[in-house]
């Protein structure tokens, strides 16, 4: 028996009736090999979402308004939910997470925050500046496998988000 993926690749866009099939998962992050993983731990979840990855806050920022190579919302679908390295390039004092927040028309969206061993200052800035939830980045994949089933469980399923604005 062979298994489906179970996210979407490639230019994934509304349905047929506007609709987005799929939740679009937005992850900041420069890493590669820690995009990798959570793409594969994603493909481990419980359902389908489509990943897209952006590496740094500038692109993350062009992303989010529909600008420069993200300006087809075809191609660059809005989040249902946003996920920030905490050691993202051009995000000193997570100032990503606080020109999200700040946005009215983007501050609906959840953002989490990964960061490798946080210490506490690092936690409460994190909050401070609007992040839902931040997270230490698990060392093992299958500890990542297991955080993503739960994370997507809980915010793709369980929780009910504000409706997509257009």
């Amino acid at each position: 028996m062979t298994r489906r993926p179970r996210t979407v690749s490639g230019a994934a866009g509304p349905g047929l009736i506007g609709v987005r099939l799929v939740p679009t998962l937005l992850l900041a992050d420069a890493d590669a090999d820690a995009c990798g993983m959570i793409r594969d731990a994603l493909l481990e979840g419980t359902g389908p979402a489509d990943l897209r990855i952006v590496t740094s806050a500038a692109e993350l920022d062009d992303y989010l308004h529909q600008q420069g190579d993200h300006d087809d919302v075809r191609t660059s679908p809005p989040p249902a939910l946003v996920i920030v390295d905490h050691d993202l390039p051009g995000n000193e004092q997570l100032d990503a997470v606080r020109s999200i927040k700040s946005n009215t028309q983007l501050r609906h969206v959840p953002v989490v925050v990964l960061a490798r061993a946080p210490d506490p200052d690092q936690v409460a800035a994190a909050y401070e500046t609007g992040a839902n939830t931040v997270i230490p980045k698990p060392v093992t994949f299958l500890a990542l496998v297991k955080l993503m089933k739960v994370f997507t469980a809980y915010w793709l399923d369980a929780a009910a988000l504000p409706p997509e604005r257009a």
